[in-house]
């Protein structure tokens, strides 16, 4: 892919948030984080109860950058060829010739992700951690920028199979929409009454731009004191007296990745404290598994993430 310059790149980045909101009324600071994970080439997990806009997200960040989308609605029947595409052998060519699935394109939705078996989550999965696809003993590479956004419905619903704890890490973020408040509601019936404003959307970005974007987001400077404060932070959850499973040196990466884009957002070419701070508990959420037994004792990954942040010492720089 060729080189692009950037003019003022948090600009651009506006115009794209700007552009979202357009259709996603009151849900800045979701779109800003989805934009972080686009930004630092993660993927978000969406999850919450059906109807309060993750599709709708999505596709409008699709439009917005101009990308290809591809939507792939997971059911317990697809599989993993369905994402990933199979080998057809034609009989002309007397060859067998790769037909690309879904998975081929800028921006993915994979909706209701835990509704399919857990050997098709495995081929997205796998795609999203290694950007490429390998069919017949054969590896293609996937689009660049590559960006998955998987919804999920809660995991009391019928009928979904749980991800694996291995698989959830593979997700930058993970984050909630929330049900709008009444004059956000009010403004919903206002501006879908007549038609969905999505349909209207015009790209303020090339796919081109975005990953010209996520190349300068990995050129964000990262102090001493600010690795340490991630690290420390992580050890901490492993620690904890609650915790049977804490976050990963993956997840260590994921927030210092996290941190990177979100200054690039606001502007800065530096992160500060703050980033670390607002984006841990939207990388740690889905990474940590409390004990049984502290579960049962009425304890909650957010209440143990909000003192861990508490307790551990803020760096000056």
């Amino acid at each position: 892919m060729s080189t692009i310059k950037l003019d003022q790149p948090h600009q651009m980045i506006e115009r794209l948030i700007n552009n979202i909101e357009k259709v996603l009324i009151g849900k800045k600071h979701v779109i800003e984080l989805s934009v972080v994970a686009l930004l630092a080439k993660g993927h978000v997990l969406l999850e919450d109860v059906p109807g309060v806009g993750k599709t709708l997200l999505v596709r409008s960040l699709a439009r917005s950058i101009g990308g290809d989308f591809k939507r792939l609605q997971f059911t317990p029947d697809l599989l993993p060829t369905d994402v990933t595409g199979v080998s057809i052998f034609n009989q002309k060519t007397m060859e067998f010739e790769f037909r690309p699935g879904p998975i081929f394109a800028n921006v993915i939705l994979a909706d209701e992700i835990n509704r399919t078996s857990p050997k098709t989550q495995s081929a997205l999965l796998e795609a999203m951690e290694e950007h490429s696809v390998t069919v017949d003993g054969m590896t293609y590479e996937l689009a660049k920028p590559f960006f998955v956004m998987a919804t999920q419905n809660p995991l009391e619903y019928e009928g979904t199979f749980p991800l694996p704890e291995a698989q959830l890490d593979r997700f930058l973020l993970q984050l909630r929409l929330g049900y709008p408040t009444l004059e956000e509601e009010m403004a919903i019936l206002t501006r879908f009454g007549a038609e969905n404003p999505i349909a209207n959307l015009e790209p303020v970005l090339t796919s081109e731009e975005v990953y010209a974007l996520q190349q300068q987001v990995a050129t964000i400077n990262v102090s001493e004191g600010i690795k340490e404060y991630i690290v420390r932070l992580c050890k901490k959850t492993r620690e904890h007296p609650n915790v049977y499973l804490g976050v990963s040196p993956r997840g260590a990466l994921a927030l210092f990745r996290a941190a990177q884009a979100l200054a690039f957002v606001r502007g800065r070419d530096f992160v500060i404290p703050d980033d670390v701070k607002e984006l841990a508990p939207v990388t740690f959420l889905h990474r940590i598994i409390l004990k049984p037994e502290a579960r049962l004792e009425g304890a909650s990954v957010e209440r143990m993430v909000t003192g861990v942040l508490a307790e551990t010492r803020v760096p000056i720089s």
